[in-house]
């Protein structure tokens, strides 16, 4: 059995990134393919390495019943690259800072999160980091969305192999 390698990328790791490791994580286990699943989160610059997810995004996901308080903010590596099957990225900012901070790196599995929603039109997950809570409701919205995208579009490719 195929075991999936999924990477959510975003600036820092305390929003969106570890928000759509968290829902995609809920997701597959209510699906019942946690097995069958690596998830994790990292972000292009280190700002809050080691740090917990914003305490915003942690509220705003736990009125939707998910937990993400003991995940950790991280830094992608080099050897993200060869450990990921798909490193999935918030916005098009940092899918230039990740090819400009590894050009050397395959490029061929990294891809915009919002290119797998189905229901809304954005490219793009918004930052929500400066704004109001509003911001971080939107971002579980955009999130959820995609992440019942990326799975489909994972298990049609399963039907396909």
């Amino acid at each position: 059995m195929t075991k999936h390698k999924i990477l959510f990328v975003c600036m820092g790791n305390i929003c969106r990134s570890p928000s759509a490791e968290a829902i995609f994580s809920q997701l597959v286990k209510s699906s019942g393919l946690q097995h069958q699943f690596e998830i994790d989160s990292a972000g292009t610059h280190a700002y809050h390495v080691g740090n917990p997810p914003d305490v915003r995004s942690c509220e705003a996901a736990l009125k939707r019943g998910i937990d993400m308080r003991r995940l950790r903010a991280r830094q992608v590596q080099a050897v993200d690259f060869q450990k990921f099957d798909r490193l999935i990225v918030m916005d098009r900012e940092n899918l230039t800072s990740l090819k400009n901070q590894f050009p050397n790196q395959p490029h061929e599995n990294v891809s915009l999160m919002m290119s797998y929603a189905k229901n809304y039109t954005e490219t793009e997950v918004p930052d929500p980091y400066y704004g109001g809570g509003d911001g971080f409701e939107l971002v579980l919205d955009l999130l959820s969305d995609a992440a019942s995208g990326l799975l489909n579009d994972i298990k049609a490719s399963e039907k396909q192999a």
